[in-house]
């Protein structure tokens, strides 16, 4: 009996059936949810930066229209926030890899033309004229494809062709360039307003690639006009090219830029850092949330791969591999507090990463990190994690995942 009342009391406290079916969180709460940030671990996105860099490629390229590409959530920066400011400064266009980060940019309010430079969008005409993207064609199928849908929705569509002259991805061989444009001549809902080709090897001292491509290009254009295509837009200078080339873009043979990575703050190349005064936008924060003395001999981290060979002052940091700070750093990475260089001290683990922190002069619980960007006199940079990873600086920037959250800035 007695055993039965306590069951029962225990059944009591349980959740009882609801006789009204339970509202749902309104938009507002379930928003505020999302943004809600507890955690001190963060990307700040310089805005005013960005602007600057900006202004950079245009001063590099005075003939020349933008097409700023932010595509890869802006390479890591917030394609958002990224785009509203360089809509504000007035770029021409704006270049993306999928048709779901144009969607993206079009939900945002992002009104300006958005090109679809990557892989997949064929499959999707439907989806790319209802929501006025412009796709970059290369086969006689999709030219069939788009103009069908373009048909379908009584629109005229713009489209940028894409010639192959030695990047050895996508685009026209010379030998298809025929069929290209027969295709084009039974497709009157598109419009030619572009024809594109990519650099393979601007960033490299090494020209003869560049001239080869330039002068492929040239014979594409040349046959195209002949056909009677005359495109508003010409355009193969991604940052490299806008850095290293300026020939390339001077606006007779090239009218249109496609800087990246140097919008953001970063050279394409180490031979090319003193081409433009560039900023970096994005820094990398974090705080210290543990901190512990540890005796000589102490090991840290998985596997113990770090052990302290003095009495040592370590710090625990809320930020590991799956934020994008790679497992590459662990015992190779260094990290800024108080303006002093901190080591990694162990392997990075998923969550959370160590820093030996004991030549830090006033070290305390709550001080800020900078994993990248400027403390004090000091300053690590995304090329400096890409060197001690044995990768580039996009793939860093790029990595650092959604779950960081971007702030801007400096507007």
């Amino acid at each position: 009996m007695a055993a039965r009342k306590k069951a029962g009391a225990v059944a009591a406290d349980l959740p009882q059936p609801e006789s009204q079916p339970r509202q749902r969180e309104s938009a507002p709460l379930r928003l505020a949810r999302r943004e809600l940030r507890i955690r001190p671990t963060r990307a700040e996105v310089d805005l005013a930066a960005l602007r600057h860099n900006l202004a950079e490629v245009r001063r590099g390229s005075p003939r020349t229209a933008v097409l700023a590409m932010v595509k890869a959530d802006a390479y890591g920066h917030g394609a958002i926030e990224c785009g509203r400011a360089l809509e504000r400064d007035g770029v021409e266009m704006f270049g993306v890899a999928l048709v779901e980060e144009g969607l993206l940019l079009r939900d945002a309010g992002i009104r300006a033309p958005v090109l679809l430079l990557g892989g997949g969008y064929e499959h999707a005409p439907d989806e790319v004229v209802a929501a006025g993207l412009t796709p970059v064609l290369y086969r006689p199928d999709m030219v069939r494809d788009f103009e069908a849908a373009a048909r379908s929705a009584g629109k005229r569509l713009a489209v940028h062709l894409e010639i192959e002259t030695g990047m050895g991805r996508t685009g026209a061989m010379p030998g298809e360039l025929g069929a290209l444009i027969e295709a084009l001549r039974n497709a009157p809902h598109l419009e030619v307003e572009g024809v594109l080709s990519h650099f393979a090897n601007a960033d490299l001292a090494d020209q003869a690639m560049n001239r080869l491509q330039l002068s492929r290009y040239a014979e594409a254009l040349g046959a195209l006009q002949q056909a009677g295509i005359e495109p508003q837009w010409r355009h193969l200078s991604n940052s490299a090219g806008v850095l290293g080339l300026p020939g390339a873009h001077d606006g007779d043979l090239c009218n249109m830029v496609r800087p990246g990575i140097m919008l953001y703050g970063e050279s394409p190349a180490e031979r090319l850092r003193e081409a433009a005064r560039l900023r970096p936008v994005l820094s990398f924060k974090t705080a210290i949330t543990h901190l512990k003395r540890v005796p000589a001999g102490t090991p840290i981290s998985y596997g113990g791969r770090w052990s302290a060979t003095r009495e040592s002052l370590i710090a625990t940091l809320p930020v590991g591999y799956a934020d994008g700070y790679r497992r590459e750093l662990g015992n190779a990475g260094e990290a800024l507090v108080r303006g002093v260089r901190a080591s990694v001290a162990g392997t990075v683990c998923m969550d959370m990463c160590m820093l030996d922190v004991t030549a830090v002069p006033g070290v305390a619980l709550g001080d800020e990190v900078a994993l990248i960007g400027a403390q004090g006199g000091e300053r690590v940079t995304a090329q400096e994690l890409a060197s001690r990873c044995g990768t580039i600086s996009y793939e860093i920037l790029c990595g650092i995942s959604a779950r960081v959250p971007r702030l801007p800035v400096g507007f």
